[in-house]
């Protein structure tokens, strides 16, 4: 079954889930009209299916290699990127001063999603230029800013961010790279960098890398980190790429997945790099490319799932097996087949509204400068980032399942769902990560944000979803009274939780907009919502039995 942009259910839930309204209200983004948003995803739709998507199976088939030092990349994606540029989906939310639309991010993730469920691989590579157009606009120089950005939006320029080293994995402050002053106001960059996303390619004149290294007198751990460009290509006195810097591809990775995409060990032998923002402040610059890489990849989950539901659907419409309740239907008459199908819609639509609900808030703040909404959106984002990703996995492996034996068969295409989208789950902040950000900074408001949010939820008329959110809310009563350590034993159950009655919630909007809508609500509601107690309750239990098991118990 070949994909198809779902533009109208994007539409629905943009209307009348996450209430997308209130942002084109604002003065910020007054341009985002309905007519607007219409255009919008209907071309982008159009250019997913007809361009991206059939880019999915040879990047797959024909991974991006190294050939004497060059990055070659899969048959067709350098016309795929050509056609996302030209678009102009790379500054949808980049400030038209440099070129960009200076739309709403809600519309950007919208467009992303579509993207990414044609070919997740090429789709990647927007990602991490729109993460650095927006933490260049937030912390570079004026100089750096009219050099870089109006490249990195017309997709002559590429961007990555550049954090992991072999010894420093998701502890950044151990990092060893290197800046030494040259003199000229620009720093020697040494060091090495692994699992660099698109860290080259063979279709844009320059690649520029976005790298955490430390000063001289830069202090142990994040605090003495600063930020680097670090371009593939040296700007000449006109901004045209000159000369060669001293950095290089020394391999690609050999993946699960997202063959399409190469992933590069980055080697810095004294590359020229000039200071993004201020000495030793990395980390909250590269935090503003992370966060919306965070929401980005939550949505990259999201994709896999709409992508992987529609290939599964599609077969169990035509797939017949067994004799079933109507007769010799298809397997879709089954009624375990049916729950598979019905759950992996549930949680499709649940993950879109979480992601998107999160991108409002993040627009709403950014058009209001409202203090409440900044949290509301930095609450809900790693629940978007953890669940959206878990949801591409689960839902990639449910249609494996109704795919049967056919699903274990890589000409299917089934498998290449789950080996893509497993990833997304480990970068840009593992989920164990998100879930202890969320029971950890995000409560340090004493669950502020998180009592907002649980207010909204008790405010609908329902009541096993108000009895859930008031079980949600004395569980986060209870772990902003706990020590560090018991928070972090919970957290995941706890971030699980509060992802499912958020589901519930946006189910229950959809029934009350669309009747017809109903009964998956009902769906969710009766066998989805009961899940967050289960939860819940393991939120609770602490660490104090998680280190009673003792290492040799564990590795014997």
């Amino acid at each position: 079954m070949p994909y198809r942009a779902p533009v109208a259910e994007l539409r629905f839930v943009l209307d009348h889930v996450v209430a997308f309204d209130r942002v084109a209200a604002t003065e910020m983004f007054a341009e985002a009209t309905p007519e607007t948003v219409d255009a919008i995803l209907s071309e982008a739709g159009r250019m997913s299916e007809e361009v991206l998507a059939p880019l999915q199976r040879p990047g797959d088939l024909h991974p991006a290699h190294l050939e004497n030092g060059v990055v070659r990349t899969s048959p067709g994606f350098a016309e795929g990127f050509r056609a996302v540029a030209d678009g102009g989906w790379l500054g949808m939310s980049a400030d038209p001063e440099f070129g960009g639309m200076g739309l709403p991010i809600t519309l950007t993730m919208a467009v992303n999603e579509m993207m990414g469920s044609a070919c997740l691989s090429l789709q990647l590579n927007p990602l991490m230029t729109q993460g650095q157009i927006e933490a260049l606009e937030a912390h570079a120089s004026d100089e750096m800013k009219a050099l870089y950005i109006p490249k990195l939006i017309s997709g002559e320029w590429c961007g990555t961010m550049n954090l992991t080293e072999p010894q420093a994995g998701s502890d950044v402050g151990a990092l060893r790279t290197k800046a030494v002053p040259n003199g000229d106001g620009s720093y020697a960059i040494t060091g090495q960098k692994i699992y660099i996303s698109w860290g080259d390619n063979d279709f844009s004149a320059n690649v520029c890398h976005l790298v955490l290294a430390r000063l001289p007198d830069g202090a142990e751990g994040t605090r003495g980190i600063s930020l680097f460009m670090v371009p593939k290509r040296i700007p000449d006195a006109d901004g045209n790429p000159g000369a060669a810097n001293d950095l290089r591809v020394v391999s690609l990775e050999h993946k699960m997945g997202l063959h399409g995409s190469p992933t590069a060990v980055m080697q810095y032998d004294g590359a020229q790099g000039w200071l993004v923002g201020e000495p030793h402040k990395g980390m909250a610059a590269m935090f503003t490319m992370m966060n919306n890489a965070r929401l980005g990849v939550g949505v990259q989950g999201l994709s896999v799932a709409e992508a992987a539901m529609q290939h599964a659907i599609g077969y169990a419409l035509e797939r017949r097996q067994g004799r079933t309740h109507e007769g010799d239907g298809t397997i879709l008459d089954h009624a375990d087949v049916r729950r598979t199908v019905l759950s992996m819609k549930a949680d499709t639509f649940a993950a879109r509204a979480i992601a998107f609900d999160c991108a409002v808030s993040l627009d709403m703040a950014k058009a209001t400068g409202d203090a409440a909404w900044r949290a509301r959106g930095a609450f809900l984002t790693p629940i978007a980032k953890a669940f959206g990703t878990d949801t591409g996995i689960k839902v990639a492996g449910d249609g494996i399942q109704v795919h049967g034996g056919m699903g274990f068969i890589e000409e299917t295409g089934a498998a290449q769902y789950l080996r893509d989208v497993r990833v997304t789950a480990i970068y840009e902040g593992t989920n164990g990560i998100q879930a202890m950000d969320l029971v950890g900074r995000k409560l340090a408001d004493g669950g502020a944000a998180a009592f907002a949010l649980l207010d909204e939820v008790s405010a609908f008329d329902h009541s096993d979803l108000r009895g859930a959110a008031d079980d949600l809310r004395a569980l986060t009563e209870w772990m902003v009274a706990q020590e560090m350590q018991d928070r972090f034993a919970g957290a995941v159950s706890y971030l699980n939780a509060f992802a499912r009655v958020l589901g519930a919630l946006h189910h229950l909007r959809a029934a009350e907009a669309d009747g017809d809508r109903a009964p998956l609500a009902r769906f969710a509601v009766n066998r989805m919502l009961p899940e967050a107690r289960a939860e819940m309750a393991k939120a609770r239990t602490g660490a104090e039995e998680l280190f009673a098991v003792s290492n040799g118990v564990i590795a014997a």
